[in-house]
């Protein structure tokens, strides 16, 4: 009974979850780590070694700063290009491009740019290139770190970070986006920066835009 209880609350704190993959996390948290425990005394102390190297592998150490793999919803950029209106041609970034999700997105808002894709970790990059050439995604990926990378050649700089992240990317812009150019955060807004526009998705959720040169906030000192 106490098991059955323990599981049915996580299961309903996982309504709140925001996206489907969070909801999953919090209800089979309670599960899996029960199931861990008991199997605890089964299972060599070496083995348990084995998920932190993965979880090293697909997490480098130097991108534990980053977001994690937050994948960008289906039609989150539906009518970005309206909003932050590009030439055909135009080069685009999407910093930090996990598995693909956001370069699929950013393909289907801006069908003649140049879509371009910077992930920090090697199995992702790998994955995400190969995932893109069999959905028929036209992008360029590569392996690279998104704050060392240069943004200034490109029209805009497309990123679903973290909170804590978004200063870092205000001063980035800053620096390296030429006039005319958009930042655009999913989500998460740029605490000293004014934004140009705000686009609501669908689920609730805004994409923050920002175009250089840049309104700051009247309060904020980049």
């Amino acid at each position: 009974m106490a098991i059955a209880l323990a599981a049915a609350l996580g299961a309903t704190f996982s309504l709140r979850g925001s996206t489907p993959w969070r909801r999953i996390f919090i209800a089979a948290g309670f599960p899996l780590s029960l199931a861990a425990s008991g199997w605890g005394s089964a299972i060599p102390a070496w083995a348990w070694l084995l998920p932190l190297a993965f979880l090293a592998l697909v997490y480098p150490l130097k991108a534990w700063s980053d977001a994690p793999l937050f994948p960008t919803p289906r039609g989150a950029l539906d009518g970005l290009a309206v909003l932050a209106p590009l030439p055909p041609g135009a080069r685009v970034l999407d910093a930090g491009c996990g598995l693909g999700d956001g370069l699929r997105e950013l393909r289907q808002a801006y069908r003649h740019a140049q879509i371009e894709g910077i992930e920090w970790s090697w199995p992702l990059a790998l994955a995400c290139a190969l995932r893109c050439r069999f959905a028929g995604v036209n992008a360029n990926v590569r392996r690279g770190d998104i704050w060392a990378a240069d943004w200034s050649a490109f029209d805009i700089v497309y990123l679903f970070q973290r909170p804590e992240s978004m200063g870092r990317a205000a001063e980035k812009g800053l620096r390296e986006l030429r006039p005319g150019a958009w930042l655009a955060s999913l989500e998460f807004d740029a605490p000293t920066l004014a934004p140009t526009k705000v686009m609501r998705c669908a689920d609730g959720r805004s994409v923050w835009l920002y175009q250089v040169p840049f309104r700051r906030q009247q309060s904020a000192h980049v």
